[in-house]
């Protein structure tokens, strides 16, 4: 197992330290709802060193970016930021990732932690006849997400680019919490606001420490991965693992929006003719009618009781206090509106069909 740069703080704050994607990593602190509410109504912070970062470079870096990712990278300029996914050859996805043009022929790919090394071997198989150089620097830099409608008001002391001027999905390299180049960038994962701070290991800890100093009369606090969870959900964003995975092709999983068909990528072929033909099955977004928690790998059936689909993500919305869900469905059941049931031990409980987000502030 290995540790983020800041796990003894972790520890030391008290966190429930839990394995996750072969990191020692901080599920919760003083508990998910609370630490759930502080993101949405004022100012917390996540240790997501865990996440992989990969840099390419030079005149090859762009035409290797979009043979193996889907979304158009050529509309990237200096400063902006793009989500995409790397499909695999059978219509399912490798990973969805971020990807930032730092310069002119400059990239930085953020993977996944639990596919870090997956994705690295991916890359590098379609590189070989490319030629773009690849560095793997994962295990070099920590990154913090500040998140929360009062983010950038707390942190603006410390630095000197106007935090609020930074647009979602754009970053600037900048001072921050006294390190210079350090990367800012609004690419949340939470729906509330804020930004993230991308920084060498060894300057972690001074920023964290900076960073608690600046949000204190904020309320700011430490957040767990387990509260990451449910804020992400909440907004409908998918999670590597759960809602996307090797077998889930992009357009089933609703990111027809981020899969370009103006240029050849892996697998672009079929996937353009399952675009023409139409998909079978969609992830949906649904709420529970009754007081029930949905749960990862529960059945979702029809009014008869067959089996239809599974449920990828579930929980009880702390923000809104009831049941919501994503999962796999016929397309038949993926109308709004339409009535679903989640079967929950001995009961089918009632659904409904909802677009996500579910949270609207």
């Amino acid at each position: 197992m290995k540790n983020t740069a800041l796990t003894e703080v972790h520890i030391a704050l008290g966190a429930k330290m839990v394995p996750f994607a072969g990191f020692n990593m901080p599920v919760q602190y003083e508990g998910v709802n609370a630490e759930h509410e502080t993101v949405r109504n004022g100012v917390g912070v996540f240790d997501v060193s865990h996440m992989g970062e990969f840099l390419i470079e030079g005149p090859k870096a762009l035409e290797l970016i979009q043979k193996v990712a889907t979304n158009d990278a050529s509309t990237l300029t200096i400063g902006r930021a793009q989500y995409s996914c790397m499909p695999n050859e059978n219509g399912g996805i490798v990973d969805d990732l971020i990807i930032y043009r730092m310069k002119e022929e400059q990239y930085l790919l953020v993977v996944n932690a639990s596919n870090i090394d997956k994705d690295w071997e991916w890359i590098s198989k379609y590189n070989s006849s490319i030629g773009a150089t690849m560095r793997n620097i994962s295990d070099e830099y920590s990154l913090l997400a500040i998140q929360g409608p009062k983010a950038i008001e707390a942190m603006q002391t410390l630095s000197s680019v106007d935090l609020s001027a930074i647009k979602y999905y754009h970053f600037e390299v900048a001072d921050f919490a006294g390190i210079d180049n350090v990367i800012i960038s609004a690419t949340g994962y939470t729906g509330s606001g804020g930004f993230e701070i991308y920084c060498k290991n060894s300057e972690v800890e001074q920023v964290w420490n900076k960073v608690f100093e600046a949000g204190a009369s904020y309320g700011i606090k430490p957040i767990g991965l387990a509260a990451r969870d449910t804020l992400r959900l909440e907004m409908g964003f998918c999670l590597y693992g759960n809602d996307i995975d090797d077998t889930t092709s992009p357009l089933e999983a609703g990111l027809g929006w981020i899969t370009k068909f103006n240029k050849d990528f892996v697998n672009s072929e079929a996937l353009k003719q399952q675009k023409e033909a139409g998909v079978t099955r969609k992830l949906i977004g649904f709420e529970m009618l009754e007081r029930a928690i949905p749960r990862h790998g529960y059945d979702i059936v029809d009014a008869q009781g067959n089996v239809i689909g599974i449920v990828t993500s579930g929980t009880m919305s702390p923000s809104m206090g009831i049941g919501v869900g994503l999962g796999y469905v016929p397309t038949a059941f993926t109308a709004e509106g339409s009535e679903i049931y989640i079967q929950i031990r001995k009961n089918a409980v009632p659904a409904k069909v909802v677009k996500p987000p579910f949270y609207k502030k």
